[in-house]
Order: structure tokens, then sequence, then C-alpha cells
């Protein structure tokens, strides 16, 4: 299996896991979106908390030039976390939600 096969394979695992954790409204579904043809992966919370509507993140990641981007993680659980118990080495993990001049400081990938 090539890398991006690989990497398809932990992030669709991933973010399965992820979506497990259900709101504790029960009128907010949590989807699961997944383009793996395009490798845009997302787990939403949707529906009503009351008269509020609920529309938002929880994860989304893409893969991009063989490295898995996060690309927002609305969690308390670190998704890079997850993805380097998994196997995926530092180098290839771009903390998308961070500034392009500010990741050369994190411990991850730039781009």
């Amino acid at each position: 299996m090539d890398k991006t096969s690989s990497y398809r394979e932990i992030v669709r695992q991933i973010i399965l896991d992820y979506a497990k954790d259900k709101p504790r409204n029960s009128e907010v579904e949590t989807e699961v979106l997944m383009d793996t043809e395009r490798d845009h992966y997302k787990v939403m919370d949707v529906g009503f908390e009351g008269l509020s509507r609920v529309y938002g993140s929880i994860i989304h990641l893409d893969i991009i030039n063989g490295k898995i981007w996060i690309q927002y993680d609305g969690t308390n659980r670190p998704v890079a976390t997850a993805l380097l118990n998994a196997g995926v080495p530092r180098e290839d993990i771009v903390l998308g939600f961070h500034p392009a001049r500010l990741r050369q400081y994190t411990d991850f990938a730039v781009a």
C-alpha cells in the first residue's frame, strides 16, 4: 500500500473514532463527510439546541501532497496525537490552522 492510501485509511479510522463522541443534545446529529477522491474529511455537528442552530465542523482533515493537514481541530483529544499514535511521522502532519509563518515554531511540518 502506498503512503497516500495508508494515510487515507488512517484518517478514515480517526474520523470514525471521533464521530462516536455524540453531542449531549439529542437534537444534534454528528455527521461524517469523506471525499476520498479529493481527500477531504470532516466530522460535523448539525441540528438545534433549543431554538439555536448548531452547524459546524468538529474536525477537518485534508491530505495534500502526501501530508495530512489538520485544517480544524475542535476536540478535547488532539487529532495530531491520534495521528502520531497511528504511526504518521511529525514531518507528514501540518497544523493548517496555524498561519504559515508560525508553523516553523511547531514540532510538525511547515507545509
